[in-house]
């Protein structure tokens, strides 16, 4: 049986992981094959993502599905494929904006609340500003460009699975058993309800200051994150635009991430910019990922901004679907109430 997978993106990589992972298990005899119009993998939105895998932190302002499926991230990223550091997430914020912490808490769980102390000893070029935080501590996160790369390359050495870059998947003669479209908003045409949710991130280095986990500050106008690289340096992000702008980064925005990551250390201001990116989410109305049947083709779509935390749960079902003929409402249903029962 032959699966084609288009795009290579976290979504199309995880698809293809775990079928072939799934087949083995069941003793059944596949090939995958993953086509990818980029030269290369993970050139889309997952380039520029943060790579928390954050499941509870999330849940502050998503549904609850998304800390449900975020949980089977986590093993996937930290066990089966063991490519995230788990060093857990930390939460903080101004004083004057304290009560929007205790909100954060509230609407959240799995975290411990830090003084001061606790804070420095988990990031001490913090704890000057901050004498109050909530500690995720099973929270992981990992370097997304290194990730996929790590993953393209185990999918490669693989007799049953062929990567093919630079090429465009319609002009492909329609000849697989099963056809993946993990393009993201990239799929707009064929998905009805599908828009695009603009994100922005700077990538900046920092000498004098550390981080050793991701920090995320609360803030009313302004939240930022800051989730630290393997090369040192560090990547501030959390825009969210509802546009399909998909290139250009703001001024307005660098301005934005920049003031708020010196709320975090003033040391911040002498950081160096190294990069800014931008590039467009794909979502449905609900922000609630969905896997899409039409006939034998699948299509994993409307990650929004949780690529790497959804994925690996979304690309879990799309394989039981094709090798068991399974059904998973949660994500497959369009009544948002069957979704939510199930």
């Amino acid at each position: 049986m032959l699966i084609r997978i288009i795009g290579a993106g976290a979504a199309g990589l995880t698809a293809a992981f775990e079928l072939l992972r799934q087949a083995e298990a069941l003793g059944r005899d596949i090939a995958v094959e993953i086509v990818e119009k980029a030269e290369g993998p993970g050139r889309g939105c997952s380039h520029y993502a943060g790579g928390m895998i954050a499941p509870w932190c999330e849940a502050e302002s998503t549904e609850p599905i998304v800390a449900t499926l975020g949980a089977e991230a986590l093993e996937f990223w930290t066990e089966t494929f063991p490519v995230a550091e788990k060093r857990g997430s930390l939460v903080v914020a101004p004083r004057r904006d304290r009560p929007d912490l205790i909100q954060f808490s509230r609407r959240t769980t799995h975290f411990v609340t830090l003084d001061r102390e606790g804070i420095a000893a988990l990031e001490p070029d913090l704890a000057e500003n901050f004498d109050f935080g909530l500690y995720f501590e099973a929270e992981a996160h990992l370097a997304p460009r290194e990730a996929l790369a790590k993953l393209a390359e185990a999918l490669a050495a693989k007799p049953n699975a062929t990567l093919r870059y630079g090429v465009d998947a319609t002009t492909l003669a329609d000849d697989a058993d099963w056809t993946l479209d993990c393009r993201g908003f990239a799929a707009k045409p064929d998905l009805a309800g599908l828009r695009g949710v603009k994100g922005e991130m700077i990538i900046i280095r920092a000498p004098d200051l550390n981080l050793t986990r991701p920090v995320r500050m609360v803030h009313p106008r302004h939240p930022v994150y800051l989730v630290p690289r393997p090369d040192g340096t560090i990547m501030v992000g959390a825009t969210m635009v509802e546009n399909e702008e998909r290139a250009r980064v703001t001024a307005q925005s660098v301005v934005e991430l920049v003031n708020s990551a010196f709320a975090l250390n003033p040391a911040f201001a002498l950081a160096e910019i190294v990069e800014t990116g931008s590039d467009v989410r794909p979502s449905f109305a609900d922000n609630l990922p969905r896997i899409r049947r039409e006939g034998r083709r699948l299509f994993l779509n409307g990650l929004y901004r949780h690529g790497f935390l959804l994925s690996p749960p979304l690309a879990s079902r799309a394989a039981r679907v094709v090798l068991e003929d399974a059904h998973f409402p949660e994500v497959m249903d369009e009544d948002r109430g069957q979704r939510r029962t199930a």
